[in-house]
Order: structure tokens, then sequence, then C-alpha cells
């Protein structure tokens, strides 16, 4: 029995409903229960908690922490959203279901993840002016150009939340999307570690310099919480990987 003061994992965004399944090396499987920590918050009780696994290992979950990690980037989208790597489905899903969105565009290099996705059809949970938003594309995330103005650009390639190079990865991308905006998986935590490395505090003043370094249309930075959320994060995640020779940080 899980402990009596735990909450349960309540989220207003939409989350699809999975089914196991294999596909090549993928494999979708559901937790009955689980306890899990969130992005920036505490430990919940997670009941029914899909995850999509490669050979063994975790690419996505539906965890507090996969969805919080991602929820900015969907709150905030508007017009034409382009998301680089399918995962679960669950940011193209929920962004196509925000009304300032127009069009989702998702880019998916493993022919495989898509295989799985025409068999599991998460989109036709959707009502059919959101699903009719989506469409997938089997290409490359750093050598995909758009036919049309992208509004945000929401890269979630990575495997680990954290990777040294990833400001260039996005840069690259960027090179050929042009987008009015940015969000990327695991931004925070690059925001935090070049923000320390460079002697500055994790404060509004601190993140924005930091984001101006990176000459990338970051967004999420302009809510109020952002400061708090972004401390959270990096004091439950970053653990010891900071860059080299970064003082140690005041996460409070």
């Amino acid at each position: 029995m899980p402990p009596s003061d735990v909450a349960t994992f309540q989220f207003d965004l939409f989350i699809p409903t999975y089914r196991p399944m294999r596909q090549a090396r993928w494999t979708l499987s559901l937790v009955p229960m689980t306890l899990a920590p969130g992005y920036w918050s505490g430990p919940v009780l997670v009941q029914d908690m899909a995850a999509l696994t490669r050979d063994g290992e975790t690419w996505m979950s539906m965890t507090p922490m996969e969805l919080e990690s991602q929820e900015i980037g969907v709150r905030l989208a508007r017009g034409h959203v382009l998301v680089c790597g399918l995962g679960m489905g669950w940011s193209a899903a929920a962004s196509a279901l925000n009304e300032a969105v127009t069009a989702v565009t998702v880019v998916e290099a493993d022919p495989d993840v898509l295989a799985l996705h025409r068999d599991l059809d998460i989109f036709a949970q959707l009502p059919s002016a959101a699903r009719n938003k989506i469409r997938l594309v089997e290409a490359n995330a750093y050598l995909y150009r758009p036919g049309h103005a992208v509004d945000l650009l929401m890269p979630d390639i990575w495997l680990p939340l954290i990777n040294d190079g990833r400001i260039e990865e996005v840069r690259r991308m960027q090179a050929n999307v042009a987008a009015g905006a940015i969000y990327f998986w695991g931004q925070e935590m690059e925001i935090a570690r070049h923000a320390v490395a460079a002697g500055r505090s994790l404060d509004e003043d601190g993140i924005a310099a930091t984001i101006a370094d990176f000459a990338l249309p970051l967004i999420g930075p302009e809510l109020a919480d952002y400061p708090v959320k972004l401390r959270g994060a990096a004091r439950r995640w970053m653990r010891d990987r900071w860059l080299p020779g970064s003082p140690p940080p005041d996460l409070s």
C-alpha cells in the first residue's frame, strides 16, 4: 500500500490512454503504480503510468517529471508548432488541443517509432479539430527545413536530460527553422549550468543574461514563477552535472 500522506498525481493537460505494444526494438508498457517526483515538484503516486523503452532503456514516460519538463512549451504554444522527436506523442497531442495553435508538425527520424504510432494512433483520441492540426514527417531534426514559417520550435530528441553541446544542437536546428520562439527539453538545466558557470545568480536578471548569451528566442522566463521552477528543477535533477569549474550554486 502507498503511504497515506502521498498525493495522487493530478494534471490538467490532456494525457492519452496508452496500451502495451511492441514495435521492433521499442516496447510500450504500463506500470500499475509507482511513486515518482516531478521536474520541479515533489513525489506523487502515479497509476497506470505508460513508458516507452528501447532495448530496455526508458526513452520517455508519462511521469510528472516528463510532463512538467515539457508543459511550459505546450502551454505557451502559438501558431505553427514544430516538435522534433515524436516520443510518446504527448507534447504534439497536448499542443494541438491548445486553441492558439494552428498546426503541429512532428519530425521523427526513427521509422519504427512512426510505425508504433500508426498502430497506437493516440491522435484518434483527440477531437477532429485538434487531430487535423497534426502532421508527422520522417526526417532528421538537424536537417529538416519546414515548408512554411514556424512560430514555436520544441525539440526533444535526447535520451539524457542533460548533455554537453545541447545549446549548439538547438542552434543547428534553429538555423534551418528560424522559429519565432523556442522551448527545448531540459532548457532549465542548460540555463542553470551556464548561469552558474558565468557567476550569475539564478534569478530573473541572471537567467535573462544567460539566455542573451545563447542567442536563442527561448520562452518560459517571462513567467513570474520561472526562476523558482528553474531552481527547483536544478536542485532535483542537476546532481553533479554542472559545467567544469562552476562555483557551488545557491539553489535556495
